[in-house]
């Protein structure tokens, strides 16, 4: 898996431009699994098991990454932009980035220090003050290479280092795609059906498409959520913590999840011996937030590899993490599938 998620993570993928990874998904389960494409772009795949299962199990990770998208080209040739999805602007001040279908290299560029004013030069800039340069000097030399309505996304190198750590762009969600292809090009015990879904950055969009479709009984998203395990962050304002295992909600802006999964997900990693642990904090959301209430309602669990620095180009987490996640949801979907 380690090898697919810094592959998966070099590609580009801003909410609604997942074709990249929507083919590079399909390369590696084609043969595996049936699957097919919705008009979302939502690949729905079955897998096969070794046994009928008696309830149907959907698991899901989204392709998708935040990043921005080009909304217009200034007289100078300097690009404006807006996010997609939630990116804090303190995150990509000076960031190199690609743009557009041929991967532009770009910086995100700020006003010179010496042109801001003494009462505001400690402040963060605005999001409208930032511009992206291309090295274009006009505006008729930048719309000969980028449009309005190109993506925008971070360049950023896969990186291990420390003990175990991984660091990348885009860990969300491509940890969780890497361990649905692994479990597809595994030998599954039951039936299940697994959701690559899009849009997830932008509104959980293409996951309620794909839980409508697949109307399973039971869901598993699959995720990363934020370890604030760092100084000076004590207690449950830590919210999980790298090295700890696999992470399992009770509650977020999204999703309050069913008491029961939520028990029988902590119960299933002590009896295989897989390391998990509890969000301890009310915050976020995921696909979940919009499986949950497809149709008359889908049973629904999260389990997430923790990781720090989300939704920036240095997103970091403990391979580790990511296998107890992969052993956590295979013996999860297998007791869904039969319960």
């Amino acid at each position: 898996m380690l090898e697919m998620i810094k592959e998966l993570c070099s590609l580009r993928g801003i909410s609604g431009r997942e074709s990249e990874v929507r083919d590079y998904v399909i390369s590696k389960i084609d043969g595996y699994c049936d699957y097919s494409v919705d008009p979302l772009g939502n690949i729905i795949a079955f897998k096969k098991g070794k046994n009928r299962a008696e309830n149907k199990v959907m698991i899901d990770a989204h392709m998708d990454e935040v990043g921005f998208i080009v909304t217009g080209v200034d007289s100078d040739g300097l690009l404006k932009f807006s996010n997609v999805g939630g990116v804090d602007t303190a995150v990509f001040l000076g960031r190199s980035v690609t743009v557009g279908e041929n991967a532009l290299p770009g910086v995100v560029g700020i006003k010179p220090i010496h042109l801001v004013d003494k009462s505001g030069e400690n402040d963060l800039p605005q999001k409208d003050e930032l511009y992206i340069d291309i090295g274009a000097l006009s505006r008729e030399e930048a719309l000969k290479a980028v449009q309005p309505g190109d993506e925008v996304c971070f360049e950023a190198d896969f990186e291990q280092f420390g003990d175990g750590f991984i660091c990348s762009k885009a860990i969300d969600d491509r940890a969780g795609c890497a361990i649905l292809i692994d479990l597809i090009r595994s030998e599954l015990e039951y039936d299940c059906v697994f959701s690559f879904s899009v849009q997830e950055e932008i509104g959980t969009r293409g996951a309620a498409a794909s839980a409508f479709t697949a109307a399973p009984d039971y869901a598993i998203a699959v995720e990363t959520t934020t370890a604030a395990d760092i100084y000076p962050a004590e207690d449950e304002e830590r919210v999980c913590v790298c090295s700890e295992g696999a992470v399992i909600s009770f509650m977020d802006r999204a999703t309050v999840y069913n008491p029961e999964l939520y028990r029988l997900a902590l119960d299933t990693a002590k009896e295989n011996g897989i390391k998990a642990q509890t969000k301890t904090r009310v915050a976020g959301g995921n696909n979940a937030g919009a499986i949950h209430k497809s149709r008359g309602g889908v049973k629904t669990v999260a389990v997430s590899v923790p990781t720090r620095y989300l939704h920036s180009p240095s997103c970091v987490c403990k391979y580790e993490d990511v296998e107890s996640c992969r052993a956590l949801i295979e013996a999860l979907a297998a007791v869904m599938a039969q319960c």
